[in-house]
């Protein structure tokens, strides 16, 4: 068995590693090859190109990587054509994979797609491509399998992998709480804020400081609040520190790494909006959050979007569970009452983590497990489709 996959990030790596240990435990000779990262290579991957070759944000640099990302996709659609895999199979990266699936699957390669493209909240215009483009979408959230089928597309809810890797049982949550706050230096006594600006620099640029001047309204109020701040990276490690170089008198700790232990410890979080949010939730964390991007983009965005909410605790449940507070609106008067707030009220915080820890059940599928079923019975199906005729 022969299997075509790209992904193009680290979550898509994470994924597609996670997706092969479950296909080579079910069929030992399965193949994999296209592009992938280290997890991926490690599982014994062939990597056609560099997965971080895929790795583009934003709208400026993929259009200068354009001619190099249209040769790779050249390339992928003649070798997988030339040699047609059992099944291709694109993780996320979706401005590149719908194209390199849509012209597979009119050449008759089975294909399918893990991770939705967010066509829920924006551009709906893409569902007649992913119809066209996808024999099966595999979804990390059940809102999307509703979605899909209520516009006819072949789809399946997997669960999230991260929930199938975080504890489930509350005595256990409590006790990495305890665990994490003795590793980062704090102890169980301290009233602890995690502050999470964002992984990528124009984040940390517009949040840092309106996050470090929220602490300081917070001070004010409640002198014996800590706080601690961890750096997705060294880069982010420097930008931090420069910003809070101006604010020494803060007792806020700069931690390089390590966001999931500062928020295990942590007993409320101000964070940016992201994949961090589902993070919090399954420590059952509760949570401000905070979105800010150029005025511009806002502006533009803001009128393709067609979901009410940004953050994936309130995009699951269906309704404002944790604060959403956007644009203008991120100050410091705003942000520090809402996290007093939340450690405040014992009760609501209480109701928040049942409802956090319902979420988490929903979403703990053995993703990688149902996914590499769905996929195999797919080229199971269609081996016996040709046999037949």
């Amino acid at each position: 068995m022969r299997i075509a996959i790209v992904a193009g990030e680290a979550s898509g790596d994470i994924l597609g590693a996670g997706l092969m240990r479950a296909i080579t435990a079910r069929i030992p000779g399965a193949v994999f090859e296209g592009v992938g990262g280290p997890l991926m290579l490690a599982e014994g991957f062939n990597s056609h190109f560099a997965m971080d070759r895929l790795s583009v944000m934003g709208l400026i640099e993929p259009l200068k990587r354009l001619p190099e990302l249209l040769s790779m996709r050249r390339s992928l659609r003649e070798g997988f054509l030339a040699n047609p895999p059992d099944l291709f199979l694109g993780i996320d990266a979706p401005e590149f994979n719908l194209d390199l699936e849509l012209a597979l699957r009119n050449q008759g390669v089975l294909t399918a797609h893990y991770v939705s493209p967010s066509v829920w909240a924006w551009r709906q215009g893409r569902l007649k491509k992913i119809a066209a483009a996808v024999d099966h979408m595999l979804t990390l959230f059940p809102f999307e399998e509703s979605f899909y089928q209520g516009h006819s597309v072949p789809v399946s809810f997997v669960g999230h992998p991260l929930a199938d890797q975080f504890p489930i049982d509350e005595q256990r949550i409590a006790q990495d709480k305890i665990d994490a706050r003795k590793t980062l230096g704090f102890t169980a006594q301290d009233t602890l804020v995690a502050l999470l600006p964002g992984s990528r620099g124009g984040e940390v640029k517009r949040l840092g400081p309106v996050f470090i001047d929220t602490a300081r309204w917070c001070l004010q109020r409640q002198p014996q609040l800590k706080f601690v701040v961890p750096a997705a990276n060294e880069q982010r490690h420097q930008q931090l520190q420069a910003l809070l170089a101006e604010a020494q008198e803060l007792p806020i700790t700069l931690v390089q790494g390590h966001s999931q232990q500062v928020m295990q410890a942590a007993d409320v979080v101000l964070m940016a909006s992201g994949t961090t949010t589902l993070e919090a939730l399954l420590l059952r964390r509760p949570m401000v959050v905070a979105y800010k991007m150029a005025a511009l983009s806002h502006y533009i965005i803001s009128r393709m979007i067609k979901s009410p909410f940004i953050s994936l605790p309130n995009l699951l449940a269906g309704e404002e569970l944790v604060p959403e507070i956007l644009q203008s609106q991120v100050q410091p008067d705003i942000l520090g009452p809402l996290l007093l707030s939340q450690l405040q009220h014992s009760a609501e915080r209480s109701q928040l983590q049942q409802r956090f820890s319902s979420i988490h059940h929903r979403l703990r599928q053995n993703a990688s497990e149902r996914a590499a079923d769905i996929l195999l019975n797919m080229i199971e199906r269609r081996r016996k489709d040709a046999n037949a005729d």
